[in-house]
């Protein structure tokens, strides 16, 4: 499933400043992700924490398809979540948007998780840390969605490390990619810490090799 009578450029108009507003729109436009999560989450209820949540795109879109369920979003970016926060005091108060490093500072939770293309940005015993923490706030009838960029040795992969590279250089994100997990270590983990599910290339129309995991308790 997948909402396909959205108005992105009317969503994306939610964000303050042109800049951001350009970013949201080009970013509904064209990554196929946010379709995806809605897709994963279409059928469950559960509260959603939203780990590296940036300027919350994945909450306003889920918000605006029509799911119900509560949305927190974390991300040690300030400014992001300044944008999410002013974005969301106009057209969406109900969401909650917080500064935090998803590494030291993990609220209590209970029902769905996303981490959307930040495990790139820790290295492999801190990510195995983050799905486990993940993990562990999975409940009866949550998900557990993750996006990443795989390491392989294909043109896509070496493309991806690329865009992640200009995203520092720009200072658009500000950590650099460290480590990109395997499909068989996601699964490896998630499974070890009791939940069950699937990991499959979500490329979309984009050169980039990223790749779609969604892991519900066993």
């Amino acid at each position: 499933m997948s909402n396909t009578t959205l108005d992105i450029w009317q969503l994306a108009a939610r964000f303050p400043g042109n800049h951001a507003r350009y970013y949201a729109w080009c970013k509904f436009a064209t990554d196929p992700l946010y379709a995806a999560v809605f897709t994963a989450l279409t059928d469950t209820t559960a509260p959603l924490l939203d780990i590296g949540c940036g300027m919350g795109l994945c909450s306003f879109y889920l918000r605006e398809s029509g799911c119900k369920f509560p949305m927190r979003g974390l991300d040690f970016d300030a400014k992001k979540i300044a944008i999410a926060r002013k974005a969301a005091a106009v057209h969406a108060p109900d969401l909650v948007f917080e500064t935090s490093d998803a590494r030291t500072d993990l609220p209590a939770h209970s029902g769905s998780v996303t981490i959307l293309d930040i495990l790139q940005y820790l290295d492999p015993a801190a990510q195995t840390t983050l799905l486990r923490e993940a993990a562990a706030r999975i409940a009866p009838g949550g998900k557990l969605v993750i996006r990443t960029g795989i390491e392989d040795p294909g043109w896509r992969f070496t493309l991806t490390k690329l865009t992640d590279w200009f995203g520092v250089l720009c200072f658009w994100m500000k950590s650099k990619p460290i480590s990109y997990p395997r499909p068989e270590e996601l699964t490896a983990t998630l499974e070890a810490s009791g939940l069950r599910g699937t990991i499959r290339p979500m490329w979309g129309r984009t050169p980039f090799n990223n790749w779609l995991a969604v892991f519900e308790r066993a």
